[in-house]
């Protein structure tokens, strides 16, 4: 599923930033990926706290979601380098999706987590 949105991205890109847009590309997958991490993360917690369970402080949360992170990005960078990139820019058949929505979704995950963080 994501696969595709990095493609879109940087197929979009491609004729007007050229080499500028794999790094683009790079980072709109890792925030989004980053973004939806953090609300299904936000999610669990504040469903923890209505439900008084305890399972983890709000310390150990941000540590573990920083850990993550840094897989995450490691994971990204090393699968969307070289020949997978290549082979998924050539299956990729699907006609574009809009940019404007693309661009929209790691936001609107982000204001989604924040109101979940806010749940007490």
């Amino acid at each position: 599923m994501l696969d595709n949105y990095y493609i879109s991205i940087l197929r979009h890109y491609k004729e007007r930033l050229g080499r500028r847009s794999l790094s683009l590309a790079l980072f709109y997958i890792n925030l989004l990926e980053l973004s939806l991490l953090l609300l299904l993360g936000t999610f669990f917690m504040a469903f923890a706290r209505q439900m008084k369970l305890i399972t983890m402080s709000s310390f150990k949360f941000w540590t573990l979601f920083l850990l993550v992170s840094i897989f995450v990005l490691f994971k990204n960078w090393m699968r969307f380098n070289g020949k997978k990139r290549n082979v998924l820019n050539a299956k990729f058949k699907s006609k574009p999706m809009s940019i404007y929505l693309i661009w929209t979704l790691p936001f609107a995950c982000l204001i989604l987590a924040f109101v979940l963080y806010q749940v007490k």
